[in-house]
């Protein structure tokens, strides 16, 4: 490639902030992971009662007043929580930026649906009258809103925009700014994913209909991916930011590099509304290699999407083993089955939980396989127990959705 192209600069990954059902930062993320402790726990809803979920219990008001909380959304604060938290672990202090060079890039995979159901139910006790319909409404519900809060939170007055990704969508925001970066349209990326699906009584409703809403007795069981008794998704929230600058940027202020991103895909599968497709997940992994400019074998730890559903889960494996074909060198983890599916957060979160072997070589295992469904076979698959693998070099991220999108983001040790 020739000196100076956008597709030659480095982009690192300088700073790290998250909330999920099993840790607020990531350091007690991973704790967890390698603890094999759950987020899952029972959980009540409007209308559709009893199920389970990964339900996020962070300090709102670390970074908001009660009143910006009442006006704005959850999504918006959980956003606010990993953004500020990001940027102070990359020792970044907001006032030293140029804020009109700093771009928020927030990826969602549905955005809305709480603050309208929310406002229909309120309307119920005043006989439907919308004169009562809050003006806070519109605000609330447009698509940018996640992405926008962080932005009058932290008074950023660069680009702020959301990537509408379905369960993609935390990869794609990191793609997006890696993209910006590389374009020189900011100097520091703020992306990843939020997603606040847990309130609305109509994501598990739609699950329950399609007969994909894990239940079990035990909801720290419930979700488990790659079982033979694997019986659908367990509906979390949960969000997770990351800093991102060019390399030079992040070595002339000395700043601590997690990874930095070699390589990414998005591509689409064109078959079906929710059905995957192993062959388009397969050239996306692919494509995501190749821009990396590594082969399969290189590898070291490949964190799947798998949600615990029969047919998503098969279909990941059949790419896997097609892009992979039985390497050696490669392991497999899954991090649905602690926190359940945290929908547009799900690829940063399960992306920064892996992070970590770069400095502990050990690769986090999946939780809650006790039957390993033979479609569902991988070599090196980690199960029930973490695993030293002494220098870890890669890993790939995959995160597929709805409507077949499918994403792969490469990320590696920081190298000089």
């Amino acid at each position: 490639m020739d000196e100076g192209r956008p597709d030659t600069v480095r982009v690192v990954i300088t700073g790290i902030g998250l909330t999920a059902p099993n840790g607020n930062s990531l350091n007690e993320f991973r704790a967890a992971l390698l603890a094999g402790k759950s987020g899952v726990v029972p959980y009540e809803t409007r209308y559709f009662g009893s199920t389970v979920a990964g339900v996020c219990h962070f300090d709102e008001l670390r970074y908001q007043k009660k009143k910006d909380i009442r006006r704005g959304t959850r999504a918006g604060s959980i956003g606010i929580y990993c953004a500020n938290e990001a940027l102070a672990d990359a020792q970044i202090d907001p006032g030293s930026l140029d804020r009109s060079r700093v771009g928020i890039y927030i990826g969602v995979t549905e955005h809305g649906n709480v603050e309208t159901e929310n406002e229909v139910f309120q309307l119920k006790g005043y006989d439907y009258d919308t004169q009562y319909w809050s003006h806070h409404h519109n605000p609330r519900t447009v698509a940018n809103n996640p992405a926008g809060e962080i932005s009058l939170n932290l008074r950023i007055t660069g680009p702020h925009y959301t990537i509408g990704a379905a369960c993609a969508a935390g990869n794609a925001g990191v793609i997006q700014g890696v993209q910006m970066l590389r374009l020189g349209e900011c100097d520091v990326a703020i992306c990843g994913g939020v997603s606040e699906s847990i309130h609305t009584f109509g994501i598990f409703a739609s699950f329950h209909s399609q007969g994909a809403l894990a239940r079990h007795d035990d909801p720290t069981r419930a979700s488990r991916p790659f079982d033979l008794d694997r019986n659908g998704i367990v509906v979390a929230e949960g969000g997770c930011i990351f800093v991102l600058e060019r390399l030079a940027d992040a070595v002339s202020r000395g700043a601590r590099c997690y990874g930095e991103v070699v390589g990414y895909a998005l591509n689409s599968d064109a078959v079906d509304f929710v059905l995957p497709d192993a062959q388009r997940q397969a050239e996306c992994m692919a494509a995501a290699l190749r821009r990396a400019g590594i082969g399969p074998n290189e590898v070291d730890i490949v964190s799947t999407h798998a949600t615990g559903t029969s047919s998503g889960d098969a279909q990941e494996c059949a790419a896997l083993r097609t892009v992979f074909n039985g390497s050696p060198r490669v392991h497999f983890n899954n991090t649905k089955s602690y926190i359940g599916h945290a929908m547009g957060a799900a690829g940063a979160l399960e992306l920064a939980g892996n992070l970590p072997a770069f400095d502990d070589g050990i690769c986090h295992p999946t939780i809650n396989l006790d039957r390993l469904d033979p479609e569902c076979e991988l070599p090196n698959l980690v199960v029930g127990q973490p695993k030293q693998l002494g220098r870890v070099e890669t890993i790939l991220n995959n995160s597929f959705g709805m409507l077949g999108i499918n994403s792969a983001v490469v990320v590696r040790r920081c190298e000089g």
